[in-house]
């Protein structure tokens, strides 16, 4: 069952209540429902709408160059390749991970640790094994959108088109909202280095990614209890608002604490 009915169900319950199981003339009832149902697909297709939207909005967004290849993306020099990140997930911590959206946020921060350390030039072998069982435990055929689930940081369109014919889209929020957690604790912990591929547009792409993922969270944990949490972590990671590299840079250090208590309570 796909996870807008999470909708149908909380106002129906809702409804019932108010009624109190009140057993009044049948027609009145049929008209009652009947009015219940009309506004409950009223709603569904309002908040479907504006969830929409956003995806589409976030599908327009550049990568950050945290993760971007090419000219726009992160580049090491061969000493700063010799000294190796401390902060990057192990790959054996996928075993912790039990419920099905524990697997998709763990997936999502896997593949982006996985792109750092081949920055660093060490060895991913371990990474690809986690992921690739991640993906078949999760066995979500929207992956098929993605050449390489070990680049599912590539949060596109398409993908999220296919996760909501899949029945999977509120998972889609539980990646997104993974993988920019897991990049901005990575820029948090080297901001000298990696601050230096962005520019003030990358700056203030961030700040629009957190505003996106925050509305889109909010309005879907009132009625699926699987992402709640994910609403909670990121909420403290609004005092982001940067809209220069400078500002970015300043808050970045400012918001540290926040930043790791989020990543760590979306990747335990």
């Amino acid at each position: 069952m796909k996870k807008l009915m999470y909708f149908a169900v909380a106002l129906a319950a809702m409804a019932f209540t108010a009624c109190g199981g009140n057993k009044g003339a049948k027609t009145t009832e049929e008209t009652t429902d009947s009015l219940k149902s009309f506004e409950q697909e009223q709603v569904e297709a309002s908040i479907k709408m504006h969830i929409d939207s956003l995806a589409a909005s976030l599908g327009e967004l550049k990568q950050l160059p945290i993760v971007q290849d090419g000219e726009n993306g992160i580049k090491l020099t061969d000493a700063e390749k010799q000294v190796k990140p401390d902060y990057l997930l192990n790959p054996s911590v996928a075993e912790n991970a039990t419920t099905l959206a524990e697997k998709y946020r763990m997936l999502s921060a896997l593949s982006v640790d996985k792109r750092i350390a081949a920055l660093y030039e060490m060895p991913t072998e371990d990474y690809d094994k986690a992921i690739t069982k991640l993906a078949a435990d999760i066995n979500d055929p929207s992956f098929k959108e993605m050449e390489d689930a070990s680049t599912i940081y590539e949060t596109t369109q398409s993908l999220y088109n296919a996760m909501g014919e899949n029945g999977r889209i509120n998972y889609f929020w539980q990646l997104v909202a993974t993988s920019l957690v897991e990049q901005l604790y990575i820029v948090s912990q080297n901001t000298e280095k990696f601050i230096s591929a962005f520019d003030d547009d990358a700056a203030s792409n961030i700040t629009f990614r957190i505003v996106l993922l925050t509305d889109a969270v909010a309005r879907l944990a009132e009625y699926d209890p699987e992402i709640a949490p994910v609403a909670k972590a990121i909420e403290p990671l609004v005092v982001l608002n940067a809209i220069s590299v400078d500002q970015l840079k300043a808050q970045l250090a400012e918001a540290k604490e926040e930043i790791t208590a989020a990543r760590n309570n979306l990747v335990k």
